[in-house]
């Protein structure tokens, strides 16, 4: 699919009603969500065909263009309710069947789902509202979920720390 198709579908998800402050619920917008998932399916074939978790999916803009990008199955966690039920209006309004709503704490995963995706993508909370860490939280919970890799938007002033993390964990 092209970039310019995919943004274009991605401008039709709905985004928060409410967006709340404390859980950092910001919406991705279609053009960084469409660039992001191009990339990953085209540069490295970590989509289609690929068992995909999106973590803090929020109302579901990278989980539903993940699944549109032929994902096989696509699990998006969320802690908050609200948000869970703008994403499932999206699931229907884009009439997907490859997507499964799971109401949780992202730092509360069961183990059951360790290495269980091959590729996880996140636009995680950046730890601006008393939330210092949080994105390196899911960083290192999507690391333990992938088998194969991880995908995450942090703010570029954090870059260098984040490469650092991810290399030390990628050893363990």
């Amino acid at each position: 699919m092209k970039l310019k198709h995919l943004e274009y579908q991605l401008s039709s998800v709905q985004p928060f009603r409410n967006p709340k402050i404390l859980l950092e619920q910001y919406v991705t917008p279609p053009h960084i969500a469409a660039c992001m998932l191009h990339h990953i399916q085209s540069e490295h074939e970590d989509i289609s065909s690929k068992i995909v978790a999106d973590l803090g999916c929020g109302a579901g803009c990278l989980t539903i263009g993940t699944a549109t990008l032929a994902a096989s199955m696509v699990y998006g966690f969320e802690i908050d309710v609200d948000a869970l039920s703008i994403f499932q209006d999206n699931i229907q309004e884009f009439e997907l069947s490859n997507i499964e709503a799971i109401q949780c704490d992202v730092k509360k995963i069961p183990r059951r789902f360790e290495k269980m995706f091959d590729t996880v993508i996140m636009n995680p909370p950046f730890g601006t509202k008393h939330n210092a860490g949080i994105d390196l939280e899911f960083l290192k919970i999507g690391v333990n979920l992938a088998s194969n890799a991880v995908y995450s938007l942090h703010k570029s002033s954090t870059r260098n720390y984040v490469k650092n993390m991810g290399k030390i964990w990628e050893k363990k």
